[in-house]
């Protein structure tokens, strides 16, 4: 058929060529078609399998004890202030007896212990009671703070450690610093003994005892806080 078409007297090369398309056209389809039914005739049915799931057994979970919170404590009573009763009548029986030194003298009586004054230098051997009416006053707090943070170590600051080292400190009667002693540490050496240089700076003004001067003892803390 195809060459018969080829030489139909007549044609044109585009006729001829259209009419050889729709025949092979037509074949193409006829093989496709066979293809096809080749395919579903002999290929392996596809199987799908089973995606669903079902629901397990449900357990209970026991729930802990359910905690009892106590009531709030009661309030307690504020205790009633004292007040000063007037208007009472006190019994006349009651009374205090007459003092009197007719059965001891005074001329009898022991002469009162006198206690020798002790010396600056004996006094400044170790911490004692020293009396005193004024205590003495920081003067140079400004002096003490720089120096403070001067001394604080480094390490200790950035790491956040701080303490509280308690000194013992004996001032003359012109508030200088004479000697200063450890009294309670602050757990760390180095904080301690930033703690005396501290103290090294330290001016007072003197104690006094009613109106004289005297030399003191006195603990004061020095406190490192890490900022």
């Amino acid at each position: 058929m195809a060459t018969s078409i080829m030489h139909v007297p007549g044609l044109t090369a585009h006729d001829r060529f259209k009419r050889h398309a729709r025949t092979v056209s037509w074949e193409a389809l006829i093989i496709a078609t066979i293809v096809h039914f080749l395919v579903f005739a002999f290929w392996p049915k596809i199987e799908v399998a089973d995606v669903s799931f079902g629901v397990g057994e449900l357990s209970m979970v026991e729930l802990p004890p359910e905690v009892e919170i106590p009531p709030p404590p009661q309030t307690i009573a504020r205790p009633a202030a004292p007040v000063i009763s007037t208007g009472r009548d006190v019994s006349p029986e009651v009374t205090i007896a007459m003092t009197t030194f007719d059965a001891q003298p005074s001329a009898a009586l022991p002469a009162p212990p006198t206690a020798r004054a002790a010396s600056k230098e004996e006094l400044a051997r170790a911490p004692v009671f020293t009396p005193y009416t004024v205590s003495p006053t920081l003067r140079n707090r400004a002096d003490v703070a720089e120096t403070l943070v001067k001394s604080y170590p480094a390490i200790l600051r950035n790491a956040g450690i701080g303490g509280v080292a308690l000194l013992w400190f004996f001032i003359d009667e012109e508030g200088r610093v004479l000697r200063t002693q450890l009294k309670e540490g602050s757990g760390h050496e180095q904080l301690d003994a930033a703690a005396l240089e501290v103290a090294a700076a330290m001016q007072f003004t003197p104690a006094m005892n009613r109106d004289k001067r005297v030399p003191v003892w006195v603990a004061i803390p020095v406190t490192f806080i890490a900022k």
